[in-house]
């Protein structure tokens, strides 16, 4: 793809980019993209959403505040664009990421493991693949999480395991699973595992030199982003992006 024509933007600007070279979560793509459409016009932000990762540049990142990585899919930039985020992000812009932007058994771009998500993905539930599932609230205090009871079930979604828990990084925890509220059997096949031992963490945030970044695992279905609770987490995180 050629570098896409940005418009002026008048307002503070996120980038929403949804391209995928893996599994295409096709409805939840949709879904996600008008949810932080409208979250972002309800905040008076300017959005684009695009699929064409020459949109990491330089030039073109630092047009947007925060990028949203909707669903994102394989390895997807190439050595220049990963460098241009990599720079954007460190040097104080913010990175929002859901569900398999963070869901792949393996990526070629080891500081996006290491460093943005912090952990490998290392399954999910597949027996039965999707479940109802308690998430509880690490932090009374923490306002991202305020709208939320402190055990919120989330119906029908389909559960990350990763290799290890980000808080071993300092990274913050946000959300974890109840273990005792859904069904997992361990290793289903070799390097697919749908558990983790001790906590189990959905939603992590934490800060990349000057940047900012957020995951949350949830988000394999369309329905969950039009759960009044999740938009609420997604409009919180994307203002702590946008330092609002």
């Amino acid at each position: 793809m050629t570098d896409p024509e940005l418009p002026v933007f008048a307002r503070p600007a996120v980038l929403v980019f949804n391209k995928t070279n893996g599994f295409r979560h096709g409805a939840a793509i949709a879904a996600a993209d008008q949810t932080f459409s409208e979250l972002a016009e309800a905040n008076g932000w300017d959005v684009y959403v695009t699929d064409n990762a020459a949109v990491h540049t330089r030039d073109s990142l630092h047009k947007f505040r925060l990028v949203v990585w909707n669903n994102v899919s394989g390895d997807v930039l190439c050595v220049d664009q990963r460098q241009a985020l990599r720079q954007w992000l460190e040097a104080g812009g913010a990175w929002l990421g859901v569900h398999a932007s963070g869901g792949d058994l393996s990526y070629d771009w080891d500081w996006y493991v290491d460093e943005v998500i912090g952990t490998q993905f290392h399954g999910h539930t597949l027996e039965p693949q999707f479940q109802d599932a308690e998430l509880l609230v690490t932090d009374a205090s923490e306002p991202m999480t305020a709208h939320l009871q402190s055990s919120w079930r989330i119906p029908a979604e389909e559960w990350y395991a990763f290799a290890s828990n980000p808080r071993e990084k300092g990274y913050e925890i946000l959300l974890t699973l109840d273990k005792n509220s859904y069904v997992t059997k361990g290793e289903l096949a070799p390097g697919w595992i749908d558990n983790m031992p001790g906590e189990h963490p959905q939603v992590w945030r934490h800060h990349l030199r000057e940047g900012r970044v957020f995951y949350s695992a949830i988000g394999h279905q369309a329905e969950t982003y039009r759960l009044p609770e999740y938009r609420e987490l997604l409009n919180h995180a994307m203002r702590w992006g946008m330092r609002q």
